[in-house]
C-alpha cells in the first residue's frame, strides 16, 4: 500500500478520553476511533489486524470440522423469554419494537438461535455429533464501558456450538474445541492462563476462561506458587484457616462501642486484629433479606452466595432493610437476634470468642461462640486472598490480572430442555441434546496484544500479526533516484508476497519513522542519500540498523521474516 493517497493518520498526543494503554495506542495509531461510549469504528489498519486474528481463529475452527454460518443480530425477544434468559440479561440487553409493535432484541449471544437451527438437523442419535460457528456482532448495554475494546457495547464475537447425544460425546467435543482454543492463543502469541470461572447467565456445567495476563485486566486471577491451580476469583474455592489450638469458651458480654461501626473502628476500639471479629452483612437475595457472616478480614463472594442459595439476584440490602432486620443503625448488624436467615462462611465454624455487632446501635457482643446464634448453614462463601492456602496442593495463592479473551462452556441440556431440542435414541426414546458453547473476542485479543506488546514508541506487534510486515521509507520524495529504488523494492517485496507499505508521503523523515514505530511495523527499509552508492538501511523495529546493498535488501528482508 502506498501511503500518499491512502486513508492513514496518526495522533502525536495521547487520546484524551481513553483509559488504558491499549486503547490510547490503538486510537493514536489510527487503528480505531470511538464514535460513542463503548462503540468504536474499526479503521483500515485495525481491520487488517482483526482479519488476521479472525483468519487464525477460522483456520483452527475449520480444522475441528466446525462449519461456519451467520445468524441475525436482530432477534425476537420471545426466544430469550422461552430459554429463561431475558430476565437474567435485564438492562444489559438492547430492546426495541418494530412498526407492528413486536418486541425484538439485539443479540448479546446466540445459544438460542443455534439450538433452533440444530432442530432442523436433529431427529435421531445418528444425526450427531456436529458443530457450527459464526463471526457476528453482539450488543450489550454495558453500564460503564471502559478500557477501549475491552468493555464495549458493540463487538464482533466468534461463537461456536457443539451438539452431542450424551455427556460423553460433549466431553469429546469440548476437549476438541478446548485444544483448538489453546492453538489459537499460541498462534496469537498471547501470554495467557486458563482458569475455571462462573457459568453466569450462560448456565451449564462448566466454564473455563482464556485470560490474557495484563495489569489493567478487569478479572482477578487466582494462581498457585507451587502447582498449576488457576481460577477466576469468583469461583476459587477456599480452605478455612483452622486455629492450631481450641480456645476455652468465655461468657458472652455486651459492650458499648458508641463510635465504632466499621471493622477498622471496632478493631481500634478493642485493640485486636480484624481476624478476631466476624462481619455480618445483610443481602437482598431475590428480594428477601439474608445475613451472611465472614471473618473480619474477609470479603463475601457474591457469586458463591448466589450459587449456594440458587438465587437469580444477590445484592447488598438497602440501609432501610438493614435497619428493619437489625432494629439498629447500619454498622451494628450481628447474628444474635437478627430478623432474617443467617448463613456463615465455613471458617466461622472454627472460631471461638469472636466479636460481632449486637443489633443495637452503639453496641457489640464479645466472646461469641456458635452456641450463641443459629446459622442456617455453613459454606464456602468468601473470596480467596493472596497468601491463602492453595485448595489443590497446600502451596500459597497469589493474584494476577487478566483480560478474558475466550471462554468455553459445557452447557449440558440447559438450552435443549428450554427449547425442546430432542432426538430419538437407539431404543426409540426421546432424549435431550447435549450442547457446548465456545466464544472468542477478536477485538479483545487485539487489545490484549496491544497491552502486552506496548513500548515507549508504540505497539510492537508480533510480525505475523502486524498490519504490514515491512515499510519502505523514502527520505526525499523529490529525489528521483530514491523514488526509483523504493518503487523497485516495493515491487520485489509485493511479488514475493510480503505485506509492505511504501511511505511516499511528502513529510519529514522523523515523522515517518515515528509513525512506523507507533503502528508497529516489524521492519523498515530506508531509502536515502546512500542510494547514490547503491546502499539502503535495513532496521528491525526493536533492533539495530544496518546498511545493505539495495539489490540485496529485499532478499535479506524476506530471510528475516522467515525467522
Amino acid at each position: 500500500m502506498r501511503l500518499k493517497n491512502s486513508y492513514f493518520f496518526t495522533l502525536r498526543e495521547d487520546a484524551k478520553d481513553e483509559d488504558s494503554i491499549s486503547s490510547n495506542l490503538l486510537v493514536r495509531g489510527g487503528f480505531i476511533k470511538k464514535s460513542s461510549a463503548g462503540i468504536y469504528m474499526m479503521l483500515p489498519m485495525g481491520w487488517r489486524i482483526m482479519q488476521k486474528i479472525m483468519n487464525i481463529i477460522r483456520d483452527e475452527m475449520d480444522k475441528t470440522g466446525c462449519q461456519e454460518l451467520l445468524m441475525p443480530a436482530l432477534i425476537p425477544e420471545d426466544i430469550y423469554i422461552a430459554s429463561g434468559r431475558r430476565a437474567g440479561f435485564g438492562h444489559d440487553m438492547f430492546s426495541l419494537k418494530d412498526r407492528k409493535g413486536q418486541n425484538y432484541v439485539l443479540g448479546p449471544t446466540h445459544e438460542e438461535l443455534f439450538a433452533i437451527a440444530a432442530k432442523m438437523q436433529i431427529r435421531s442419535y445418528k444425526d450427531m455429533p456436529f458443530s457450527l460457528y459464526q463471526f457476528e456482532t453482539k450488543f450489550r448495554d454495558e453500564p460503564r464501558p471502559r478500557y477501549g475494546l475491552i468493555r464495549v457495547r458493540e463487538f464482533i464475537m466468534k461463537d461456536a456450538y457443539t451438539f452431542d447425544k450424551d455427556e460423553a460425546g460433549l466431553d469429546v467435543a469440548y476437549q476438541k474445541q478446548f485444544n483448538a482454543y489453546k492453538n489459537i492463543m499460541n498462534r496469537l502469541h498471547l501470554n495467557y492462563v486458563i482458569v475455571r470461572a462462573d457459568t453466569g447467565v450462560m448456565g451449564g456445567l462448566l466454564s473455563e476462561e482464556f485470560q490474557a495476563l495484563a495489569p489493567m485486566g478487569e478479572d482477578t486471577l487466582v494462581l498457585c506458587d507451587s502447582c498449576d491451580f488457576a481460577s477466576n476469583i469468583e469461583v476459587a474455592p477456599c480452605k478455612p484457616e483452622i486455629p492450631a489450638e481450641k480456645e476455652e469458651e468465655k461468657e458472652l458480654v455486651l459492650e458499648a462501642t458508641p463510635h465504632s461501626r466499621t471493622i477498622e473502628e471496632v478493631a481500634d476500639h478493642f485493640h485486636l486484629p480484624a481476624k478476631k471479629f466476624v462481619k455480618t452483612l445483610v443481602y437482598s437475595v431475590d428480594g428477601k433479606p439474608v445475613a451472611v457472616m465472614v471473618r473480619g478480614d474477609r470479603d463475601v463472594n457474591e457469586t458463591k452466595l448466589r450459587k449456594f442459595l440458587k438465587a437469580a439476584e444477590v445484592e447488598l440490602a438497602s440501609p432501610s432493610v438493614v435497619e428493619e432486620v437489625t432494629h439498629a443503625e447500619v454498622g451494628f448488624a450481628g447474628p444474635i437476634g437478627i430478623d432474617c436467615p443467617v448463613y456463615a462462611d465455613e471458617e466461622v465454624k472454627y472460631m471461638q470468642n469472636f466479636i460481632v455487632g449486637a443489633n443495637k446501635t452503639g453496641y457489640h457482643y464479645c466472646n461469641v461462640n456458635l452456641k450463641d446464634f443459629k446459622a442456617e448453614a455453613f459454606a464456602d462463601l468468601r473470596n480467596i486472598m493472596e497468601g491463602d492456602i492453595c485448595p489443590n496442593c497446600g502451596g500459597r495463592i497469589h493474584f494476577a490480572h487478566g483480560i478474558e479473551v475466550g471462554n468455553t462452556f459445557k452447557l449440558g441440556t440447559k438450552y435443549s430442555k428450554a427449547l425442546d431440542l430432542q432426538y430419538l435414541d437407539a431404543n426409540n426414546q426421546l432424549q435431550y441434546v447435549w450442547m457446548g458453547s465456545y466464544g472468542i473476542g477478536p477485538a479483545r485479543a487485539m487489545a490484549a496484544l496491544a497491552e502486552q506488546n506496548a513500548d515507549e514508541n508504540g505497539i510492537n506487534w508480533p510480525k505475523d500479526l502486524a498490519p504490514y510486515q515491512a515499510a519502505i521509507i523514502i527520505i526525499s520524495t523529490k529525489d528521483e533516484a530514491q523514488n526509483e529504488a523504493a518503487e523497485k523494492l516495493y515491487e520485489q517485496l509485493e511479488k514475493a508476497g510480503v505485506e509492505v507499505l511504501l511511505d511516499d508521503r511528502d513529510t519529514r523523515p522523523g515523522v515517518k519513522f515515528k509513525d512506523m514505530d507507533l503502528i508497529g511495523i516489524p521492519y523498515r527499509i530506508t531509502v536515502g542519500r546512500g542510494i547514490k552508492d547503491g546502499m539502503v538501511e535495513l532496521k528491525p523495529r526493536t533492533g539495530e540498523k544496518v546498511d545493505v546493498p539495495v539489490d540485496k535488501a529485499a532478499e535479506m528482508l524476506i530471510e528475516e521474516l522467515k525467522k
